[in-house]
């Protein structure tokens, strides 16, 4: 059975945690505090993804199944805390995008000076060997939009 997603935040990673969560077969809905930027509320309508933004529909979300949080929500926010108050499981867009990478390698570049750096020659470098691959999450698409849309190598 499929779970009822919910996901907070729409910027890149959530809105290509949503795109997943489609693809998938569950079924999902898209909350932001904020105003989303007028590409990603473009695409989440093309996937026919349900979403809201400028506040959040506080029933809904908390008849969730799991919460996908955007990394740049912080744990103190109100939302966030009445979720876990609940008990519904809230998960990183990376955890939820690990369950549906197949067999792909995942090359993972942590750190606090030079990851953009290190990760572009990594990829320049793969590319270069003819390796099939891609590189996501702060450079590029997120990790969830790129297992979404074509998972490989990453």
């Amino acid at each position: 059975m499929s779970s009822n997603i919910i996901i907070l935040g729409g910027g890149e990673s959530g809105v290509g945690a949503a795109v997943l969560a489609k693809h998938k077969g569950h079924p999902v809905f898209l909350s932001d505090g904020g105003k989303l930027k007028d590409i990603y509320k473009a695409e989440l309508t093309a996937n026919g993804i349900e979403f809201e933004e400028g506040g959040h529909s506080v029933e809904r979300i908390l008849a969730a199944d799991e919460v996908v949080k955007s990394p740049g929500i912080p744990e103190k926010n109100e939302m966030v805390k009445a979720i876990r108050a609940k008990g519904i499981p809230v998960i990183s867009e990376i955890e939820f995008a690990y369950r549906y990478k197949g067999d792909s390698t995942i090359v993972a570049i942590t750190g606090s000076n030079g990851k953009s750096t290190t990760t572009a020659l990594m990829y320049h470098i793969c590319k270069t060997a003819k390796l099939d691959c891609a590189m996501v999450g702060n450079i590029g698409y997120s990790f969830a939009r790129q297992v979404a849309e074509d998972p490989k190598p990453l």
